[in-house]
């Protein structure tokens, strides 16, 4: 399973890359959704299937980065999981709109992180 890890935070980015390699993940990483998307666009002959994308991120935010995600029609079949501190519904909402398809709240867990992928249908 390949796995793109979206995050302003290098310590963030290292956390999760640390608990997906525990998981037997192959993981690659962008620092913000512009970085994020022209990865996607590189790699369009090697699918990911998850992208674990940070919503507040200078250059391109999350929201903006999903919503263009999904415009593009950039490897259609990735699950895209939020992961925030926002926990407004009216945020979440407009996630959801704009093709991400979980949440993860910061701050998480391994078992918090394993739960949603088996929400996704990963087995982890």
């Amino acid at each position: 399973m390949r796995v793109l890890i979206v995050d302003d935070s290098s310590f963030v980015r290292e956390y999760l890359r640390h608990l997906l390699d525990g998981m037997g993940m192959a993981c690659e990483e962008a620092a913000d959704g512009s970085a994020a998307l022209e990865v996607l666009a590189a790699q369009r002959d090697r699918e990911f299937d998850l992208m674990l994308l940070d919503v507040n991120m200078p250059v391109m935010n999350g929201l903006e980065c999903v919503k263009a995600l999904r415009q593009a029609r950039l490897q259609p079949e990735m699950k895209v999981m939020m992961v925030t501190t926002e926990a407004d519904n009216s945020f979440i909402l407009r996630a959801l709109d704009n093709g991400a398809d979980e949440f993860l709240m910061k701050p998480f867990t391994q078992e918090s992180l394993r739960e949603k992928m088996m929400l996704l249908g990963f087995a982890a």
